[in-house]
């Protein structure tokens, strides 16, 4: 009977604990202690340093906002390679690397096809949201990610009654956040419409058509960019008549003003992703799609993934140090502003949990390293030449089938015909291509998978490396060296100026803070997991953020 009494007091101590500390799932309906809306912002090739460099001319209600009111985790890390935009948003969400979720290029080679694939391409699914038929655009779906996503896990933690809807102008941006189990993604064909896929739905939502009706696309085009503020402001950036940029089809050079209803003629409606207008139709299309969805006026919390791209349009074609890029960040600044002050009235700031990030961040242009006296350059596939030219001499066949993502992937049905030791064709080619001008490691399959790595690059190296759908011998190229391009910029290295990016929470339960300890990517997704008391995507490697929760 003791027993029996104390068993029913310990009980009742447990139930009074657990609600005076508020530990109530995300799927339970109390506004005090779950967000109504959880908001993700990512900002494709924001770098760290764009919050800074250019904080003298944000407005109040944009970036100063959620920094000023926020809290910054300054010290945010990728850390794997390659750090490209479909390994970034998987990894940003699964709460793990392309080790295990299995998203290991925007593209990779896949040895059961012999073919390259695409990290979002379904061929078993529909365009939906266009009269072409011959649009493929929309055979799209998140099939190839093997792990759930945090919104997968809000969805499963209350039965499907979440809303989850990814928006983005690039497919994998939308589709990738949004996870297995999303109401919803939605991105931009090459007409400036949004469209979806099959595996979403059958047919666009009413407001969705009636948004594309409105031809946002065509009047942000209708018009001459120029820049926000008087030109001889840009003060951060380098000067716009600059040899490191590349001009829009039909221009003669890469400067202000940019005529775009005269470039729209030559590139089409998709040219709006190349400008910061790009941005602000995401923005447009954001705040309709939580007005036509009542995304957080609902009993359970919503989650809406956002992706802006133009950033990284923008980048690749005139680098980071351009006028275009500063401009088109003064913009973003102030849609997050607009963004910001619409939650205000539609939820209220402590009703909405938000973070901001990028998938990835970007080197300067390798051009004008070289013209400051750093050491920096261009690799592409030519590079390599004289290897595979050597290995065909030596064994009479291509032993190289496919180079991409800075892998080597080596033809194994070669290698078995002639009965050669796979581990010593591997060594065999690492050796003769950190001969090449530019490579400063390489590191083969074999080696990855009988080894534990601590260190840069060669973890890196090891967290992207996915024993299925990765290459044979991984490449790591010395710092300012990067894939193809001599104007304007790319990413996808082991070093600090692909991998530093921001990362700034703001709102529900949200103190102003900041902190400069080591954050890596993959904490995102299990830090939102306790904020809202459910289940860590089931691939996640990544720790909470502890001086969240202090």
């Amino acid at each position: 009977m003791k027993k029996y009494i104390f068993l029913i007091l310990l009980q009742t101590l447990f139930v009074e604990t657990a609600f005076s500390q508020k530990v109530i799932p995300a799927s339970v309906s109390s506004n005090a202690v779950y967000p109504k809306l959880v908001i993700g912002i990512v900002i494709d090739q924001m770098r760290y340093d764009y919050i800074y460099k250019y904080w003298s001319k944000y407005c109040n209600d944009g970036f100063k906002r959620l920094v000023n009111e926020g809290y910054s985790c300054k010290n945010t890390n990728f850390n794997y390679v390659p750090t490209y935009t479909g390994p970034g948003h998987a990894s940003i969400y699964t709460g793990t690397t392309p080790a295990i979720h299995g998203i290991v290029g925007n593209d990779w080679y896949d040895r059961e096809v012999a073919s390259r694939v695409y990290c979002v391409k379904d061929k078993s699914q529909k365009t939906i949201g266009t009269l072409n038929e011959k649009d493929s655009s929309g055979s799209m779906s998140p099939h190839r990610m093997l792990t759930t996503t945090i919104t997968d896990e809000l969805k499963l933690s209350n039965n499907k009654k979440s809303k989850v809807i990814g928006i983005s102008l690039k497919d994998r941006g939308a589709i990738l956040p949004a996870g297995h189990m999303a109401n919803a993604a939605y991105w931009m064909n090459a007409e400036g419409m949004w469209i979806s896929s099959s595996y979403y739905m059958k047919n666009l939502p009413v407001w969705v058509t009636n948004f594309n009706a409105k031809s946002l696309t065509q009047k942000y085009l209708s018009q001459v960019w120029n820049t926000l503020l008087p030109i001889n402001q840009y003060t951060e950036s380098l000067s716009d008549t600059n040899v490191f940029e590349s001009p829009y089809e039909g221009e003669l050079l890469p400067v202000f003003p940019h005529n775009l209803l005269e470039i729209v003629k030559k590139e089409g409606n998709e040219l709006i992703k190349a400008t910061p207008f790009g941005n602000s139709i995401l923005k447009d299309f954001a705040i309709e799609t939580i007005k036509s969805e009542q995304l957080g006026k609902r009993t359970f919390c919503d989650f809406l993934a956002l992706s802006f791209s133009s950033t990284d349009y923008l980048g690749h074609q005139f680098g980071p140090t351009s006028v275009e890029v500063e401009d088109c960040y003064l913009r973003l600044d102030r849609d997050i502003a607009e963004l910001l002050k619409f939650l205000d009235t539609y939820l209220g700031k402590n009703n909405v949990l938000i973070f901001l990030t990028a998938d990835h961040a970007a080197p300067e242009n390798p051009l004008y390293l070289k013209s400051l006296g750093i050491g920096a350059g261009t690799i592409d596939g030519s590079t390599f030449k004289s290897v595979n030219e050597t290995l065909k001499n030596m064994y009479g066949d291509s032993i190289i089938e496919k180079y991409i993502n800075q892998q080597f992937y080596l033809n194994n049905k070669v290698i078995g015909r002639r009965k050669l030791d796979k581990v010593d064709v591997e060594n065999y080619i690492a050796s003769q291509v950190v001969l090449v001008k530019g490579v400063a490691a390489s590191v083969t399959r074999t080696t990855l998978c009988n080894s534990e790595f601590t260190e840069s690059p060669r973890m890196l190296i090891q967290k992207g490396f996915n024993q299925k759908r990765s290459g044979d011998v991984m490449l790591n190229y010395e710092p300012g060296w990067m894939d193809y391009v001599t104007l304007g910029t790319t990413h996808g290295s082991a070093y600090s100026y692909d991998t530093h990016v921001p990362l700034i929470w703001y709102g529900y339960l949200i103190k102003h803070g900041s902190t400069v300890e080591p954050i890596n990517i993959t904490d995102i997704a299990p830090t939102l997991a306790l904020l809202l008391n459910i289940q860590f995507p089931n691939g996640c490697t990544g720790k909470p953020i502890q001086m969240l929760f202090k």
